[in-house]
């Protein structure tokens, strides 16, 4: 949402820029949405695919041994992650049908991504335990972000902002809809 240029207090002139206004940021930035213990009971990956298939869960496609689904803060527009069902930490402990099937979602996320959204590339990788970055490391989740020319500006640098133009809802049911096995 943009606002007028800012003037502080009505005094002096306004500086000309406009604003766009994140709030939904500060859970993600608070830490508010992340579990105090990630262990099996507390981890939103482990409940996520216990919930409908409904708008506000997210998730757009199910599989035998993963799921996908969009990222609550995302990197990108479409930014969605990889799971597998089972509550495990490392790519090492998945078991031949589980990385298969990751892969294939992944693979079958970029084919959809590229068809619905235009992707022109794509950040594709798991950040593998809390030194490797993952903010919930117990649950393994491959990240697919797609990516466009010049779709990374100043607003992430200097304003530790990201312009998303649809909502995720509109997203999931768009990504849903449009599945490419």
């Amino acid at each position: 949402m943009s606002q007028q240029p800012f003037q502080q207090d009505g005094i002096g002139e306004p500086d000309g820029l406009d604003r766009l206004w994140t709030p939904y940021r500060m859970a993600y930035l608070r830490g508010e949405s992340k579990p105090a213990d990630d262990s099996t009971g507390e981890c939103p990956f482990c409940r996520i695919p216990t919930l409908d298939d409904d708008a506000r869960y997210l998730v757009v496609r199910r599989g035998v041994t993963a799921y996908a689904v969009l990222n609550l803060y995302p990197y990108a527009p479409g930014h969605l992650m990889v799971c597998p069902y089972r509550h495990i930490a490392d790519y090492t402990d998945t078991t031949v049908e589980e990385a298969a099937e990751i892969g294939a979602m992944t693979k079958a996320a970029m084919v959809t991504l590229r068809a619905v959204s235009r992707a022109e590339g794509f950040n594709v990788g798991m950040n593998a335990g809390a030194a490797g970055g993952a903010g919930i490391a117990a649950h393994l989740h491959q990240h697919v972000v797609p990516r466009w020319v010049g779709d990374q500006n100043f607003m992430p640098v200097v304003g530790h902002t990201k312009a998303l133009p649809q909502l995720l809802q509109d997203t999931r049911a768009l990504l849903a809809d449009a599945w490419v096995e």
